[in-house]
């Protein structure tokens, strides 16, 4: 045999024939196809992932702006209700001095009726005071010139009648 048909001489050969058998069968082609279908699914797999992040951002951009609308809402109800705190409180302020006026008018309404009453008392307790000291003043002095009163006042009466 010659030297160059040694044992790699059979190996190549072997080689040669295994890749022949492996393209008469087709494997190229299945290995082909399967490399297709992967390529189609990683495709498939990129088109899925393009689209869902195509919608994250869509979704990110709505929220956003629901975030910035819900911020701008919460500012304007705290605005609203300071305004309406402050509103709340100058009513409040406001009914408080009036509760305070009308009190006052009334203590003082209170005061001066008190005043009135006690003066009209003092007064009718003069009076009645002035009428017993007359009473006492006229039977002390009826009892001791008893007549000569009561003959005057009938000479008054008929000198103003005549």
């Amino acid at each position: 045999m010659p030297e160059w048909m040694d044992n790699s001489f059979f190996a190549l050969v072997g080689l040669i024939a295994f890749i022949g058998v492996l393209i008469y069968v087709g494997v190229p082609r299945i290995i082909g196809g399967m490399l297709d279908k992967q390529i189609q699914k990683i495709e498939a797999d990129l088109s899925e992932a393009k689209r869902l992040r195509t919608e994250a951002a869509a979704l990110l951009v709505e929220y956003e702006q629901k975030r910035v609308a819900a911020e701008k809402e919460a500012e304007g109800i705290v605005t609203a209700a300071k305004e309406e705190a402050v509103r709340l409180t100058a009513e409040a302020q406001a009914s408080l001095a009036d509760l305070v006026a009308r009190r006052t008018k009334s203590v003082e309404d209170k005061i001066a009726q008190a005043e009135a009453q006690a003066i009209a008392e003092v007064r009718a307790r003069s009076a009645d005071l002035a009428v017993e000291a007359a009473r006492v003043v006229l039977t002390d002095e009826m009892n001791k010139n008893g007549g000569k009163v009561v003959d005057k006042a009938i000479a008054d009466v008929a000198g103003r009648l005549n």
